[in-house]
């Protein structure tokens, strides 16, 4: 059976920011309550260089984050170590550098994805909007599914 790793990330104290972190809670809760042991879950304010070694752990990788771009509610997305570039700063991680780090230190490439969640307000405020909301319901929807399916 994989073992599937699901990492949010985002400002939880920045409204739509918080999207990723509050989809990890309800998916960890879920798994919980239906005894689904092979997935594990983690939330941070952003992605880490130490991240490589924790996804080195783990046949299968969705990173789930909170998305100013144009899309619909949510997007998944494959990601690749080939995209990784060299970050400016430290602050700006990305999934493909961390899968990149990843390999190139131990010599490990889990399957990895990145769940990209449309959010619309970014101050420094809570609760987030009812439309990211909605959208965060989706998402939850999707990838429960993919989860049991494992066809992420």
């Amino acid at each position: 059976m994989n073992k599937i790793l699901f990492y949010g990330y985002g400002n939880p104290g920045r409204q739509d920011d918080s999207l990723a972190n509050a989809l990890v809670e309800k998916l960890h809760k879920w798994a919980k309550e239906n005894n689904i042991e092979n997935i594990d879950f983690d939330s941070n304010y952003q992605l880490n260089i130490e991240d490589a070694e924790l996804i080195s752990h783990y046949d299968k990788v969705i990173f789930a984050d909170a998305s100013m771009e144009e899309i619909d509610d949510f997007f998944l997305s494959k990601v690749s170590p080939n995209e990784a570039k060299v970050e400016f700063s430290m602050h700006a991680v990305s999934p493909s550098y961390v899968l990149d780090l990843c390999n190139k230190i131990y010599n490990k490439i889990p399957e990895t994805y990145l769940l990209h969640i449309k959010g619309y307000q970014w101050e420094f405020m809570c609760p987030m909007t009812e439309k990211a909301e909605k959208n965060l319901f989706a998402a939850f929807s999707y990838i429960k599914y993919k989860l049991l399916t494992y066809s992420v």
